[in-house]
């Protein structure tokens, strides 16, 4: 009798364990794939096909990035734009043999817009960022590391989307991107403040969406002016 009792409690239990098994929590899981997987996936095999020549200056990054007529802009016919539309810091890290396998003498990162309009959370994007550094100072130790902040953003603008109204996370990563920095030892860029209008937003002249630099608008220009400035180029 007991053990026939002890049978029916245990089926009686068994749809609750197999309950708990599945539903043990509602955080939602990081996503690791960026927005336009299908940039990523013509461009990084694209950027691997290209011959390997050491030393040069490359700008790596997602769309504000790939927008970038770096070559034009630093005349110089050998600087290497590595940014991909949509990408984030997790895309970076599995393209980065393409970038520690140059060498390059230069190296300007921005990345992290992206995570955070994926809700990926803040300390998980400065955590990639150290992770992105740590092995570019392994594996091309001669590099010079630029780490930039991530841009403001304009939600009054039109055709902003929504999903990157979160300038109180562009914020609060930047200050983590800087800590960042200042433990592995390289160097820090704040562009953010260079874009924002009184409001703190991205001014609405440097952009045509509330999100990325338009060619026209002369964003790049100052951007490259204020590298020159620093003394970075």
């Amino acid at each position: 009798m007991k053990f026939k009792r002890a049978v029916l409690i245990v089926c009686l239990l068994l749809p609750i364990v197999g309950y708990a098994q599945t539903a043990v929590t509602n955080q939602k899981l990081t996503d690791t794939i960026g927005f336009l997987p299908q940039y990523y996936t013509q461009r990084a095999p694209q950027f691997a096909k290209e011959p390997v020549v050491t030393g040069r200056i490359i700008f790596l990054g997602n769309s504000i990035t790939q927008l970038g007529d770096w070559k034009k802009l630093l005349n110089d016919t050998t600087v290497l734009n590595r940014g991909i539309a949509g990408d984030i810091t997790f895309g970076v890290l599995k393209r980065l043999d393409d970038i520690t396998k140059r060498q390059p003498s230069k190296l300007f990162l921005l990345i992290g817009v992206n995570d955070i309009g994926k809700d990926i959370p803040d300390v998980v994007i400065a955590d990639n960022i150290r992770k992105i550094i740590v092995r570019v100072q392994a594996e091309s130790p001669s590099t010079q590391i630029y780490v930039q902040s991530i841009l403001p953003v304009n939600p009054d603008m039109p055709k902003f989307p929504q999903h990157y109204d979160k300038q109180e996370h562009i914020l609060n990563t930047d200050k983590l991107i800087k800590k960042v920095t200042e433990d592995t030892h390289c160097t820090y860029v704040n562009i953010h403040d260079l874009f924002t209008d009184k409001q703190g937003r991205l001014d609405a002249k440097y952009t045509g969406d509330g999100l990325h630099l338009t060619a026209a608008g002369g964003g790049y220009e100052k951007w490259v002016d204020y590298l020159r400035k620093k003394g970075y180029l």
